[in-house]
């Protein structure tokens, strides 16, 4: 939604109903990822794309279908590769397309997720995609940090879906997730289609050394923005850290200063110091600490280093209240080797951290591991079922489109 989101708006701030039309689901070479969206506005304008060309034209007239009669429908259309290349794609797959009429009456807080968008902060949205209950279908969770608003059917669906999608949230995911009617996350019947309009979160790492290639590899692994920071450009190289968004070769309390000064650290941001040499971690760390709130600032070293820091650190003004936000040294205790291990270690104190895990192995607890009475053990299916109706051939030079109504 968010690359139709300005035009959506428009309209529904002048009264208009307009037909959405989102990517929900893909299987095999899909041309277009999850979240991929196509408006037709109430005056049958159309604004973004589902398939880059090959469906449009069907979902055009769903569109403006759902728009009169306002009844949502999902839809799935299977591609045939062997024509994909004929119709200009360079690539074939199956599109599960959820449709719904969008306006002031069936989506109040649109305003609010435009606002959020707006200003850069995280928000998604949750939809109900598919339901025995038609009442149900089209209903929007509007999920923050903070919490959830809006209502999907139930009290116990709303907190279900409301808790799963945090971590959707913090990672910039887009993903369908599978419940029992009510929410039950141990069921079928319902699919709720969760739509990430966040930023994905950045992780700093600072000392391009081994230990960094493997933190920087599970870092990407689990959705963060990487950014690898030393001054020494012999080690700072894309060949050694291959797959991370960047490589900066800059000093890095200067580097960290920067961006600050931009404003692009933010309360999302994982900070983990490599170096451990003093030159560059306490003026680093003299930056991070006196800088905005952060999710993590940690710091690799012995404790006999971790002791030497704190106090050039306090020799520089860091003050105790802002020490307490420092972990050193680095990682939970796993009796970690080799640099992929110790990779793992930090990367589970740092997710212990944001959901405040207890840090002790599940099968000496009694509570409840998701934070209510049901388990959900599988969020999303990792084998979804075939199309209803394969592609057919088609003869070359035409599109080979297979359509099932999967639930209207």
């Amino acid at each position: 939604m968010r690359e139709v989101l300005t035009t959506l708006f428009a309209g529904w701030q002048g009264g208009a109903t307009a037909g959405l039309a989102t990517v929900v689901r893909t299987f095999q070479s899909a041309p277009r990822p999850a979240g991929a969206s196509m408006l037709v506005s109430a005056d049958g304008t159309v604004a973004g794309s589902v398939s880059g060309g090959c469906v449009e034209g069907a979902v055009y007239e769903l569109a403006t279908q759902v728009v009169e009669d306002g009844v949502p429908v999902l839809v799935r259309y299977g591609i045939s590769d062997d024509d994909a290349f004929a119709v200009g794609l360079t690539c074939g797959g199956i599109l599960d397309v959820f449709i719904e009429p969008v306006s002031r009456g069936t989506f109040a807080l649109l305003e609010g997720v435009h606002d959020d968008v707006d200003a850069g902060r995280p928000v998604g949205v949750a939809t109900v995609i598919e339901h025995p209950d038609v009442g149900w279908i089209g209903r929007h969770l509007v999920v923050r940090p903070q919490g959830f608003a809006g209502d999907l059917g139930s009290d116990r669906a709303n907190h279900a879906i409301g808790d799963d999608t945090q971590g959707l949230l913090a990672a910039g995911r887009n993903t369908t997730l599978t419940y029992g009617p009510d929410g039950e996350r141990r069921g079928e019947g319902m699919r709720v289609f969760f739509a990430s309009y966040a930023p994905r979160p950045r992780m700093l790492v600072f000392g391009a050394i081994d230990f960094a290639t493997a933190l920087a590899r599970l870092g990407t692994f689990l959705g963060y923005r990487v950014t690898v920071c030393d001054a020494r450009g012999v080690f700072a190289t894309a060949a050694r850290f291959p797959g991370v968004d960047e490589v900066v070769v800059s000093w890095p309390d200067r580097y960290l200063r920067e961006q600050i000064a931009a404003g692009l650290i933010d309360p999302r941001t994982v900070i983990c110091v490599l170096t451990h040499d003093p030159k560059f971690d306490v003026p680093l760390l003299e930056a991070a600490l006196h800088g905005p709130s952060v999710a993590y600032i940690g710091a690799m070293g012995s404790r006999r280093t971790h002791l030497d820091r704190l106090e050039r650190l306090r020799a520089v003004g860091v003050t105790g209240s802002e020490l307490a936000r420092l972990r050193s040294p680095i990682g939970l205790d796993l009796g970690s080797r080799t640099p992929e291990e110790t990779a793992v270690s930090i990367a589970a104190e740092i997710i212990s951290l944001q959901w405040g895990g207890s840090n002790e192995p599940l099968h000496t607890l009694v509570d409840s591991i998701h934070g209510d009475s049901v388990h959900h053990d599988d969020l999303v299916d990792p084998n979804p079922p075939p199309p209803s109706s394969p592609p057919s051939s088609q003869a070359p030079g035409s599109t080979s489109i297979s359509r099932t109504v999967l639930r209207g």
